[in-house]
Protein backbone atom coordinates (compact mmCIF):
# COMPACT_ATOMS: atom_id res chain seq x y z
CA UNK A 1 0.00 0.00 0.00
CA UNK A 2 2.79 2.43 0.91
CA UNK A 3 4.73 1.70 -2.28
CA UNK A 4 1.61 2.15 -4.37
CA UNK A 5 0.90 5.56 -2.85
CA UNK A 6 4.54 6.67 -3.30
CA UNK A 7 4.44 5.74 -6.96
CA UNK A 8 1.21 7.68 -7.30
CA UNK A 9 2.92 10.93 -6.31
CA UNK A 10 5.52 10.41 -9.02
CA UNK A 11 2.68 10.43 -11.51
CA UNK A 12 0.93 13.45 -9.98
CA UNK A 13 3.88 15.85 -9.64
CA UNK A 14 5.91 16.92 -12.66
CA UNK A 15 8.54 19.70 -12.79
CA UNK A 16 6.22 22.17 -14.51
CA UNK A 17 2.73 21.01 -13.56
CA UNK A 18 0.85 19.33 -10.69
CA UNK A 19 -2.34 17.30 -10.71
CA UNK A 20 -5.54 18.83 -9.33
CA UNK A 21 -6.31 15.82 -7.13
CA UNK A 22 -3.42 16.82 -4.86
CA UNK A 23 -5.70 19.59 -3.56
CA UNK A 24 -8.94 17.64 -3.28
CA UNK A 25 -8.22 14.03 -2.23
CA UNK A 26 -9.02 13.18 1.43
CA UNK A 27 -6.66 10.18 1.08
CA UNK A 28 -3.76 12.43 0.07
CA UNK A 29 -4.58 14.86 2.88
CA UNK A 30 -4.45 12.03 5.44
CA UNK A 31 -1.13 10.92 3.95
CA UNK A 32 0.26 14.46 4.22
CA UNK A 33 -0.54 14.53 7.93
CA UNK A 34 1.64 11.45 8.42
CA UNK A 35 4.46 12.33 6.03
CA UNK A 36 4.70 16.08 6.63
CA UNK A 37 2.76 17.46 9.60
CA UNK A 38 3.52 14.59 12.03
CA UNK A 39 7.06 14.11 10.82
CA UNK A 40 8.90 17.30 9.84
CA UNK A 41 9.51 20.42 11.90
CA UNK A 42 6.38 22.58 12.16
CA UNK A 43 6.23 26.13 13.52
CA UNK A 44 4.12 26.29 16.69
CA UNK A 45 4.52 29.65 18.43
CA UNK A 46 6.87 32.29 19.79
CA UNK A 47 8.55 32.44 23.18
CA UNK A 48 7.14 35.92 23.80
CA UNK A 49 3.67 34.34 24.00
CA UNK A 50 4.79 32.52 27.17
CA UNK A 51 7.15 35.11 28.54
CA UNK A 52 6.80 34.27 32.26
CA UNK A 53 7.32 30.98 34.14
CA UNK A 54 4.12 28.87 34.08
CA UNK A 55 2.65 30.83 31.15
CA UNK A 56 0.81 28.71 28.58
CA UNK A 57 -0.97 29.19 25.26
CA UNK A 58 -2.99 26.79 23.13
CA UNK A 59 -1.56 26.13 19.68
CA UNK A 60 -1.91 23.57 16.90
CA UNK A 61 0.16 21.24 14.76
CA UNK A 62 -2.17 20.47 11.88
CA UNK A 63 -5.45 19.29 13.49
CA UNK A 64 -3.68 18.48 16.78
CA UNK A 65 -4.48 20.66 19.82
CA UNK A 66 -1.16 21.49 21.49
CA UNK A 67 -0.47 23.47 24.67
CA UNK A 68 2.79 25.41 24.60
CA UNK A 69 3.99 25.92 28.18
CA UNK A 70 6.93 27.44 29.99
CA UNK A 71 7.94 25.49 33.07
CA UNK A 72 9.03 27.06 36.33
CA UNK A 73 12.61 26.55 35.17
CA UNK A 74 11.97 28.47 31.95
CA UNK A 75 12.00 25.44 29.61
CA UNK A 76 9.48 25.38 26.76
CA UNK A 77 7.23 22.30 26.41
CA UNK A 78 4.72 21.23 23.77
CA UNK A 79 1.98 19.04 25.29
CA UNK A 80 -0.97 17.35 23.65
CA UNK A 81 -4.23 18.62 25.08
CA UNK A 82 -5.62 15.19 26.00
CA UNK A 83 -6.07 13.53 29.38
CA UNK A 84 -4.31 10.16 29.57
CA UNK A 85 -7.38 8.67 31.28
CA UNK A 86 -10.41 9.24 29.03
CA UNK A 87 -9.07 11.69 26.48
CA UNK A 88 -10.83 14.82 27.73
CA UNK A 89 -9.27 18.24 27.03
CA UNK A 90 -7.24 19.31 30.04
CA UNK A 91 -6.76 22.94 28.94
CA UNK A 92 -9.83 24.96 28.01
CA UNK A 93 -8.52 28.56 28.07
CA UNK A 94 -6.65 29.95 25.08
CA UNK A 95 -3.86 31.27 27.33
CA UNK A 96 -3.03 31.83 30.97
CA UNK A 97 -0.59 31.14 33.78
CA UNK A 98 -0.71 27.90 35.75
CA UNK A 99 1.72 25.32 37.01
CA UNK A 100 -0.79 22.52 36.36
CA UNK A 101 -3.80 21.41 34.31
CA UNK A 102 -6.76 19.55 35.80
CA UNK A 103 -9.04 17.39 33.71
CA UNK A 104 -12.67 18.43 34.37
CA UNK A 105 -13.99 14.88 33.81
CA UNK A 106 -12.39 12.84 36.64
CA UNK A 107 -9.98 15.33 38.17
CA UNK A 108 -6.67 13.93 36.95
CA UNK A 109 -4.04 16.64 37.36
CA UNK A 110 -0.84 17.23 35.38
CA UNK A 111 2.15 19.54 35.82
CA UNK A 112 2.77 22.01 32.99
CA UNK A 113 5.67 19.78 32.01
CA UNK A 114 3.20 16.96 31.25
CA UNK A 115 3.89 14.78 34.30
CA UNK A 116 0.90 13.24 36.08
CA UNK A 117 0.60 14.77 39.56
CA UNK A 118 -2.35 12.83 40.94
CA UNK A 119 -5.81 11.36 40.50
CA UNK A 120 -8.80 11.16 42.88
CA UNK A 121 -9.55 7.99 44.85
CA UNK A 122 -6.15 6.35 44.21
CA UNK A 123 -7.17 3.17 46.06
CA UNK A 124 -9.02 2.15 42.88
CA UNK A 125 -5.59 1.83 41.25
CA UNK A 126 -3.92 0.13 44.21
CA UNK A 127 -2.75 3.36 45.86
CA UNK A 128 -0.79 6.49 44.94
CA UNK A 129 2.07 6.47 42.47
CA UNK A 130 0.78 3.52 40.43
CA UNK A 131 0.16 5.46 37.21
CA UNK A 132 3.29 7.61 36.97
CA UNK A 133 3.86 6.60 33.36
CA UNK A 134 0.55 8.17 32.28
CA UNK A 135 1.58 11.76 31.60
CA UNK A 136 0.24 14.04 28.92
CA UNK A 137 1.37 13.28 25.39
CA UNK A 138 4.40 15.30 24.43
CA UNK A 139 5.77 16.53 21.11
CA UNK A 140 9.06 14.58 21.18
CA UNK A 141 11.30 17.31 19.81
CA UNK A 142 11.07 21.01 20.60
CA UNK A 143 13.58 23.56 19.35
CA UNK A 144 13.76 27.35 19.27
CA UNK A 145 15.42 29.64 16.75
CA UNK A 146 15.41 33.44 17.25
CA UNK A 147 12.46 32.97 19.61
CA UNK A 148 10.41 30.96 17.09
CA UNK A 149 9.31 27.62 18.59
CA UNK A 150 9.14 24.56 16.34
CA UNK A 151 8.01 21.02 17.16
CA UNK A 152 8.41 17.64 15.50
CA UNK A 153 6.44 14.49 16.29
CA UNK A 154 9.30 12.42 14.89
CA UNK A 155 11.71 11.51 17.73
CA UNK A 156 14.61 11.38 15.27
CA UNK A 157 15.46 13.17 12.06
CA UNK A 158 17.09 16.33 10.78
CA UNK A 159 17.78 19.04 13.34
CA UNK A 160 15.86 22.31 13.25
CA UNK A 161 18.97 24.01 11.89
CA UNK A 162 19.07 21.48 9.05
CA UNK A 163 15.35 21.94 8.42
CA UNK A 164 15.58 25.73 8.28
CA UNK A 165 18.71 25.81 6.14
CA UNK A 166 18.91 29.07 4.21
CA UNK A 167 15.56 30.19 5.64
CA UNK A 168 17.22 30.77 9.02
CA UNK A 169 18.90 33.84 7.58
CA UNK A 170 15.50 35.40 6.93
CA UNK A 171 14.59 35.08 10.62
CA UNK A 172 17.95 36.71 11.39
CA UNK A 173 16.99 39.56 9.06
CA UNK A 174 13.71 40.02 10.90
CA UNK A 175 15.08 40.20 14.44
CA UNK A 176 17.83 42.64 13.50
CA UNK A 177 15.07 45.19 12.80
CA UNK A 178 14.47 45.30 16.54
CA UNK A 179 16.59 47.77 18.54
CA UNK A 180 16.89 44.97 21.12
CA UNK A 181 17.42 42.12 18.64
CA UNK A 182 14.13 40.34 19.39
CA UNK A 183 10.61 40.25 18.03
CA UNK A 184 7.44 39.93 20.09
CA UNK A 185 4.19 38.19 19.20
CA UNK A 186 1.78 39.79 21.67
CA UNK A 187 -0.88 41.51 19.54
CA UNK A 188 -3.25 38.51 19.53
CA UNK A 189 -4.32 36.40 16.58
CA UNK A 190 -7.15 36.57 14.08
CA UNK A 191 -8.36 33.30 12.61
CA UNK A 192 -9.39 33.25 8.94
CA UNK A 193 -11.13 30.11 7.65
CA UNK A 194 -10.70 29.31 3.97
CA UNK A 195 -12.56 26.53 2.22
CA UNK A 196 -9.40 25.57 0.38
CA UNK A 197 -6.48 23.17 0.56
CA UNK A 198 -3.52 24.31 2.69
CA UNK A 199 -1.09 24.04 -0.22
CA UNK A 200 -2.95 26.73 -2.16
CA UNK A 201 -2.18 29.11 0.72
CA UNK A 202 1.45 28.03 0.99
CA UNK A 203 1.98 28.45 -2.76
CA UNK A 204 0.36 31.87 -2.75
CA UNK A 205 2.52 33.33 0.00
CA UNK A 206 5.53 33.90 -2.26
CA UNK A 207 3.70 34.04 -5.59
CA UNK A 208 4.70 37.40 -7.04
CA UNK A 209 2.49 36.99 -10.12
CA UNK A 210 -0.87 37.73 -8.46
CA UNK A 211 -0.45 40.94 -6.38
CA UNK A 212 -0.94 43.41 -9.24
CA UNK A 213 -4.27 41.80 -10.09
CA UNK A 214 -5.70 40.43 -6.83
CA UNK A 215 -4.64 43.35 -4.64
CA UNK A 216 -5.08 46.17 -7.14
CA UNK A 217 -7.88 47.75 -5.10
CA UNK A 218 -5.94 48.06 -1.83
CA UNK A 219 -2.82 49.24 -3.63
CA UNK A 220 -4.91 51.93 -5.30
CA UNK A 221 -6.77 53.05 -2.16
CA UNK A 222 -3.61 53.13 -0.06
CA UNK A 223 -1.59 54.75 -2.89
CA UNK A 224 0.95 52.02 -2.24
CA UNK A 225 4.04 51.37 -4.31
CA UNK A 226 4.04 47.69 -3.36
CA UNK A 227 2.35 46.60 -6.57
CA UNK A 228 5.20 47.94 -8.68
CA UNK A 229 7.62 45.66 -6.84
CA UNK A 230 5.88 42.70 -8.49
CA UNK A 231 6.13 43.63 -12.15
CA UNK A 232 8.10 42.64 -15.22
CA UNK A 233 10.44 45.60 -14.79
CA UNK A 234 11.12 44.92 -11.11
CA UNK A 235 14.63 43.97 -10.07
CA UNK A 236 13.24 41.95 -7.15
CA UNK A 237 13.64 38.16 -7.33
CA UNK A 238 11.80 35.05 -6.24
CA UNK A 239 14.22 32.66 -4.53
CA UNK A 240 13.96 28.93 -3.88
CA UNK A 241 15.66 28.62 -0.48
CA UNK A 242 15.57 24.82 -0.58
CA UNK A 243 13.66 22.51 1.78
CA UNK A 244 10.34 23.84 0.48
CA UNK A 245 11.16 27.35 1.78
CA UNK A 246 11.03 30.37 -0.51
CA UNK A 247 11.07 34.15 -0.52
CA UNK A 248 10.25 37.22 -2.51
CA UNK A 249 13.48 39.15 -2.13
CA UNK A 250 12.52 42.79 -2.60
CA UNK A 251 15.87 44.15 -1.45
CA UNK A 252 17.17 44.93 -4.96
CA UNK A 253 14.30 47.39 -5.41
CA UNK A 254 14.71 48.93 -1.97
CA UNK A 255 18.47 49.30 -2.51
CA UNK A 256 17.79 51.02 -5.82
CA UNK A 257 15.43 53.46 -4.08
CA UNK A 258 17.95 53.91 -1.20
CA UNK A 259 15.30 55.34 1.14
CA UNK A 260 15.49 54.41 4.84
CA UNK A 261 12.09 53.04 5.94
CA UNK A 262 10.94 52.99 2.30
CA UNK A 263 10.26 49.26 2.68
CA UNK A 264 7.55 50.19 5.19
CA UNK A 265 6.13 52.99 3.06
CA UNK A 266 7.16 55.68 5.51
CA UNK A 267 10.08 57.97 6.28
CA UNK A 268 12.48 58.22 9.14
CA UNK A 269 10.90 61.57 10.13
CA UNK A 270 7.72 59.72 11.10
CA UNK A 271 9.54 57.22 13.34
CA UNK A 272 12.52 59.24 14.60
CA UNK A 273 12.93 57.45 17.93
CA UNK A 274 13.00 54.04 16.24
CA UNK A 275 15.56 55.13 13.66
CA UNK A 276 17.71 56.69 16.37
CA UNK A 277 17.56 53.49 18.44
CA UNK A 278 18.57 51.41 15.41
CA UNK A 279 21.53 53.66 14.64
CA UNK A 280 22.63 53.49 18.24
CA UNK A 281 22.51 49.66 18.19
CA UNK A 282 23.93 48.96 14.75
CA UNK A 283 26.13 51.97 13.97
CA UNK A 284 26.96 52.32 10.29
CA UNK A 285 25.21 49.02 9.48
CA UNK A 286 21.88 50.59 10.45
CA UNK A 287 21.57 52.37 7.10
CA UNK A 288 21.61 49.12 5.16
CA UNK A 289 19.15 47.48 7.59
CA UNK A 290 16.74 50.40 7.44
CA UNK A 291 16.81 50.40 3.64
CA UNK A 292 16.48 46.63 3.11
CA UNK A 293 13.69 46.10 5.65
CA UNK A 294 11.98 42.86 6.64
CA UNK A 295 11.80 39.50 4.82
CA UNK A 296 8.89 38.11 2.83
CA UNK A 297 9.49 34.42 3.42
CA UNK A 298 7.50 31.17 3.48
CA UNK A 299 9.01 28.56 5.81
CA UNK A 300 7.74 25.08 4.97
CA UNK A 301 5.14 23.95 5.78
CA UNK A 302 3.27 26.57 7.79
CA UNK A 303 5.10 29.77 8.76
CA UNK A 304 4.77 32.83 6.57
CA UNK A 305 6.34 36.17 7.46
CA UNK A 306 5.10 39.05 5.32
CA UNK A 307 7.37 41.85 6.48
CA UNK A 308 5.20 43.12 9.38
CA UNK A 309 2.79 40.19 9.83
CA UNK A 310 3.08 36.56 10.84
CA UNK A 311 0.80 33.90 9.39
CA UNK A 312 0.44 30.29 10.54
CA UNK A 313 -1.26 27.80 8.23
CA UNK A 314 -3.38 25.12 9.91
CA UNK A 315 -4.77 22.35 7.68
CA UNK A 316 -8.03 20.78 8.90
CA UNK A 317 -9.25 18.86 5.84
CA UNK A 318 -8.43 18.52 2.16
CA UNK A 319 -10.64 21.55 1.49
CA UNK A 320 -10.49 23.45 4.79
CA UNK A 321 -7.66 25.54 6.24
CA UNK A 322 -7.40 28.13 9.00
CA UNK A 323 -4.87 30.91 8.73
CA UNK A 324 -3.83 32.46 12.05
CA UNK A 325 -2.61 36.03 11.59
CA UNK A 326 -1.00 38.60 13.85
CA UNK A 327 1.10 41.73 13.71
CA UNK A 328 4.79 41.34 14.47
CA UNK A 329 6.22 43.51 17.22
CA UNK A 330 9.83 44.70 17.40
CA UNK A 331 11.11 44.67 20.97
CA UNK A 332 12.13 48.13 22.06
CA UNK A 333 10.28 49.86 19.20
CA UNK A 334 6.86 51.08 20.47
CA UNK A 335 6.72 53.81 17.85
CA UNK A 336 7.08 51.29 15.01
CA UNK A 337 4.86 48.70 16.66
CA UNK A 338 1.90 51.08 16.77
CA UNK A 339 2.20 51.71 13.05
CA UNK A 340 2.74 48.04 12.18
CA UNK A 341 -0.36 47.08 14.17
CA UNK A 342 -2.43 49.75 12.44
CA UNK A 343 -1.26 48.62 9.00
CA UNK A 344 -1.95 45.00 9.90
CA UNK A 345 -5.52 45.80 10.95
CA UNK A 346 -6.05 47.56 7.64
CA UNK A 347 -4.62 44.77 5.52
CA UNK A 348 -5.42 41.49 7.30
CA UNK A 349 -7.92 42.52 9.99
CA UNK A 350 -11.66 41.65 9.93
CA UNK A 351 -12.34 44.48 7.46
CA UNK A 352 -8.94 44.35 5.77
CA UNK A 353 -8.72 43.91 2.03
CA UNK A 354 -5.45 42.04 1.57
CA UNK A 355 -6.31 38.69 3.16
CA UNK A 356 -9.92 38.94 2.00
CA UNK A 357 -8.64 39.25 -1.56
CA UNK A 358 -6.42 36.20 -1.18
CA UNK A 359 -9.10 34.12 0.53
CA UNK A 360 -11.50 34.78 -2.33
CA UNK A 361 -8.83 33.44 -4.70
CA UNK A 362 -8.11 30.36 -2.51
CA UNK A 363 -11.76 29.37 -2.50
CA UNK A 364 -12.22 30.01 -6.22
CA UNK A 365 -9.11 27.88 -6.87
CA UNK A 366 -10.50 25.09 -4.71
CA UNK A 367 -13.78 25.13 -6.61
CA UNK A 368 -11.86 25.03 -9.86
CA UNK A 369 -9.55 22.12 -9.06
CA UNK A 370 -12.61 20.06 -8.13
CA UNK A 371 -13.75 20.29 -11.76
CA UNK A 372 -12.95 17.27 -13.92
CA UNK A 373 -11.15 19.04 -16.79
CA UNK A 374 -8.42 20.06 -17.27
CA UNK A 375 -6.77 17.88 -14.65
CA UNK A 376 -3.44 19.72 -14.27
CA UNK A 377 -2.25 23.08 -12.91
CA UNK A 378 0.57 24.83 -14.72
CA UNK A 379 3.60 26.15 -12.77
CA UNK A 380 6.06 26.74 -15.62
CA UNK A 381 6.20 30.56 -15.48
CA UNK A 382 9.80 31.75 -15.67
CA UNK A 383 11.35 28.29 -15.91
CA UNK A 384 13.39 29.36 -18.93
CA UNK A 385 14.93 32.40 -17.29
CA UNK A 386 15.95 31.08 -13.90
CA UNK A 387 19.53 31.48 -12.73
CA UNK A 388 21.69 30.58 -9.74
CA UNK A 389 22.76 33.24 -7.26
CA UNK A 390 26.04 33.60 -5.39
CA UNK A 391 24.80 31.21 -2.70
CA UNK A 392 23.95 28.52 -5.22
CA UNK A 393 20.20 29.08 -4.84
CA UNK A 394 17.80 29.17 -7.77
CA UNK A 395 16.24 32.57 -8.45
CA UNK A 396 13.61 33.77 -10.87
CA UNK A 397 12.01 37.08 -11.71
CA UNK A 398 9.65 38.86 -9.34
CA UNK A 399 6.60 37.32 -11.02
CA UNK A 400 8.02 33.85 -11.73
CA UNK A 401 6.84 30.58 -10.19
CA UNK A 402 10.28 29.54 -8.97
CA UNK A 403 8.99 29.30 -5.39
CA UNK A 404 6.14 26.95 -6.35
CA UNK A 405 8.46 24.62 -8.21
CA UNK A 406 10.75 24.50 -5.17
CA UNK A 407 7.78 23.78 -2.90
CA UNK A 408 6.65 20.87 -5.04
CA UNK A 409 10.15 19.39 -5.38
CA UNK A 410 10.42 19.21 -1.61
CA UNK A 411 6.86 17.96 -1.19
CA UNK A 412 7.45 15.16 -3.70
CA UNK A 413 10.64 14.10 -1.93
CA UNK A 414 8.84 13.88 1.41
CA UNK A 415 5.97 11.90 -0.09
CA UNK A 416 8.13 9.51 -2.17
CA UNK A 417 11.87 8.96 -1.72
CA UNK A 418 11.97 10.11 1.93
CA UNK A 419 8.75 8.34 2.77
CA UNK A 420 8.45 6.72 6.22
CA UNK A 421 8.74 3.01 5.42
CA UNK A 422 5.92 1.86 7.67
CA UNK A 423 3.64 4.58 6.40
CA UNK A 424 3.32 6.09 9.89
CA UNK A 425 5.87 8.37 11.50
CA UNK A 426 7.23 7.26 14.84
CA UNK A 427 5.65 9.30 17.56
CA UNK A 428 2.57 10.09 15.50
CA UNK A 429 -0.15 11.28 17.88
CA UNK A 430 -3.03 8.92 18.41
Amino acid sequence: MTTTIAERYDALIEPERVHGSLYTSPEIFADELEQIWYRTWVYVGHVSEIAQPNDYVRKTIGPQDVVMTRGADGEVHLLLNRCAHRGNLVCEADAGNSSSFRCPYHGWTYRNTGDLVGYPFPQGYGGRGKLDELGLGRVPRVAVYQGFVFGSFAPDGPSLAEHLGEAAGELDRLVRLSPQGEVEITAGFLKHRARANWKLLAENETDGYHPQFVHQSIFSVAESGIGALYGEKSTAVTRDLGGGHSENDLRPEFRRLAAPMGWFGTTEKKVPHYVAAMRERHGDAAEEILVEGAPHVMIFPNLFIAEIQLFTIQPLAADLTVQHVTAIGLKGAPEMNTRMLQQSIGSVGPAGLLLADDTEMYERNQAGVAELRPEWLDIRRGVGRESVDERGLTIGGATDETAMRGFWRHYKRLMTTDRVAAGTAAGTPR
